[in-house]
């Protein structure tokens, strides 16, 4: 049974849902599962770089911490993501912190292990290659937004991208974002303060560019938000 969810889980992956049954099925005996509570760290920016974690569930964010005890979040990572690989892949420690956003599990994937997949399977080495990429056009397009927004618009901008990303649609046609993202993860994604994120979800919701379902984002309509990132 514990092999049969490693398996789903690793279909799930865009890194291995290339591979055949019996491909994963090989992979799922090298894998460890690993639990953490709403809050608990993955691992800690400078730590070795010694395993691939594939989310199985739940939710993790990746975030650079500050000397004062801030955080800036390079991304979120869901059910069906991975994360961990750079260290993995040059050898240098962690880069980033990574946190548990609600309680999550995951998949680990030994350092070795991974180094002879990638060597040996041209389907994960691809994968690894494209989303590299995307993370890289990703991360482009977030300095782009911290250089040439204002507030109104980096915030504007990430709620769109998120609702892209991670939306899920309802009935009416509106987005729904799912994710436990507080106010305060929003300000450490846009480089801003809890206050005015807080200011600046109220204009937006005056304006009918969202609506507030409980703690829960909704989006009526996601091309006139983004347009509102432009203006």
């Amino acid at each position: 049974m514990a092999n049969d969810f490693a398996v789903e889980a690793l279909g799930r992956c865009p890194l291995f849902s290339g591979l055949d049954t019996e491909s994963r099925q090989a992979i799922a005996g090298s894998l460890r599962t690993r639990r953490f509570r709403k809050g608990e760290v993955l691992f800690h920016e400078g730590d070795p770089g010694d395993t691939l974690f594939i989310v199985a569930s739940g939710a993790v964010k990746v975030v650079v911490p500050s000397d004062d005890g801030d955080e800036a979040i390079l991304a979120t990572i869901r059910r069906g993501d991975f994360l961990g690989e750079l260290a993995l892949l040059d050898g240098a420690p962690r880069s980033a912190s990574a946190i548990a956003l609600e309680a999550t599990e995951t998949l680990a994937l030994p350092r070795v292990r991974f180094s002879a997949l990638v060597a040996a399977e041209p389907a994960i080495r691809d994968a690894l290659l494209s989303s590299l990429a995307a993370e890289l056009r990703r991360l482009t397009a977030h300095v782009a937004e911290l250089h040439f927004l204002d507030l109104t618009g980096r915030l504007a901008a990430r709620l769109a991208r998120l609702a892209e990303e991670h939306g899920s649609r309802d009935a009416d046609g509106s987005i729904r974002l799912d994710a436990p993202l507080t106010q305060s993860d929003l300000a450490a994604m846009i480089g801003a303060t809890r206050q005015s994120v807080n200011k600046l979800l109220g204009e937006f919701v005056a304006d009918g560019l969202l609506r507030m379902d409980r703690e829960t984002i909704v989006i009526p309509d996601l091309e006139a938000l983004a347009r509102a990132s432009r203006r």
